[in-house]
């Protein structure tokens, strides 16, 4: 059944909720329009903070849920989703380390799961029809329940706006914790915070970050004293800090705070959505931006050159799969098992040093490194035979040098 059309009614409906704006109206407004229709609320926890579900239950049946479900995903997050696409070394467009994207495959495969148990006929959610979410929350429904009709409100609702919204919500006594001066779109969760909407909508505007910010500071505001941390790693896996064994989720959320408070991991970009439009956002990753780093450092030493050149260019396909909403698919599943592979002799540490925003590397060891002092150096040594070069030059320089010779000849004869 297409989301876009409106059947007569649904008995229960299942309700992807986070307690903000879009999903709050949501629920008075399924029951008034689908006959009276129970709706479940489904509230995910991805390490959004406590202050963002407490009360959250309450306030669901409050509005007209049936029952409110809050899943702690926390862990599944961290290690099933953040991990292997960290290990990808998947950026989309350079910049941005896919915060929301990789989290709503998660959420909605907990979505179906929990509308199967209920025995619900339609799942809802409350992205816009602008938005990449829309997207990654039905691609991945329909890896798990492929005829479960899905409403989307915003693609044919008469809340066209969030103005409307707003107002809709006064009008119904939906309590909201926003306001219409600041109500920036954003998404928060163990990853990241994403920034949207407002003054941000125009490029010419520079970020009033001091405003904005949440999970940090500006590189201006940070210590004048540089923070040193070591990140070790099994396999790929974070596994401790400054020598403290940790579980990943444990890990991140101290790297937020450690990188939050140096001013590391801030991003204003404008980014091409899936849709087709341009989105301008701000988005902060303090913990992950020094993941990211650490892990590369590790690698350039762990990997040979084929393997980590190859990643590379497979890291930006990742990062397009997850963008996507393509996390369940064959040709993701068969990367991962790929970067898997890689990650074997990625074990070791590495020490940073977090300044102002930046991430200055201040040394590195695995036990399975491939560089070799002894071959590197530029004194003495018995191991490397310069003249060799030579030979080596010749055979890599013959395409050119044949090319170069044969152009002289004709140009020669052309001459002649």
């Amino acid at each position: 059944m297409s989301s876009n059309l409106q059947p007569e009614t649904f008995q229960k409906v299942v309700l992807a909720y986070s307690g903000g704006l879009d999903t709050s109206v949501i629920i008075p407004w399924l029951k008034e329009h689908y006959g009276n229709c129970e709706v479940i609320a489904v509230a995910a926890n991805v390490g959004q903070g406590d202050g963002e579900l407490e009360g959250l239950e309450e306030k669901a049946i409050k509005t007209g849920a049936s029952k409110c479900y809050i899943a702690d995903l926390r862990k599944e997050f961290a290690e099933d989703y953040i991990i292997p696409t960290m290990q990808a070394g998947a950026v989309y467009e350079g910049r941005y380390l896919l915060g929301t994207s990789f989290a709503r495959p998660l959420i909605a495969k907990k979505l179906v799961e929990i509308a199967k148990k209920e025995g619900a006929d339609a799942i809802a959610h409350g992205c816009t029809g602008k938005g990449n979410d829309q997207v990654r929350f039905e691609l991945s429904i329909k890896a798990f329940a492929p005829n479960m009709p899905i409403i989307a409100p915003w693609r044919f609702w008469e809340l066209n706006s969030r103005e409307k919204e707003i107002a809709y919500a006064e009008a119904h006594n939906v309590p909201l914790k926003i306001n219409r001066e600041t109500n920036y779109s954003k998404d928060k969760n163990l990853w990241h915070l994403s920034h949207e909407g407002l003054d941000l909508e125009d490029p010419k505007n520079e970020p009033n970050l001091d405003k904005i910010l949440e999970l940090g500071v500006t590189p201006e505001k940070a210590p004048d004293t540089p923070t040193y941390i070591t990140l070790a790693f099994e396999k790929g896996v974070p596994v401790a800090l400054d020598g403290e064994k940790m579980d990943c989720l444990s890990l991140i959320c101290k790297l937020n705070e450690l990188g939050g408070k140096n001013g590391i991991g801030i991003v204003d970009m404008v980014e091409n959505r899936l849709v087709g439009m341009k989105s301008r956002g701000v988005y902060e990753t303090p913990g992950g931006t020094i993941l990211y780093h650490a892990h590369q450092c590790l690698e350039e030493i762990c990997l040979d050159k084929e393997t980590q050149h190859y990643k590379m260019q497979m890291s930006i396909k990742f990062g397009e799969l997850v963008y996507n909403g393509q996390w369940f698919t064959p040709l993701r599943e068969a990367m991962s098992a790929f970067v898997e592979k890689t990650q074997e002799p990625v074990t070791g540490w590495v020490k940073l040093k977090l300044y102002k925003g930046n991430m200055i590397n201040a040394g590195m060891y695995s036990p399975y490194s491939l560089y070799s002092e002894e071959i590197a150096t530029f004194g003495e040594d018995h191991v490397y035979d310069q003249a060799d070069s030579a030979g080596f030059i010749n055979l890599f320089g013959l395409p050119l040098k044949v090319k170069a010779l044969l152009d002289e000849k004709r140009e020669n004869q052309k001459n002649n």
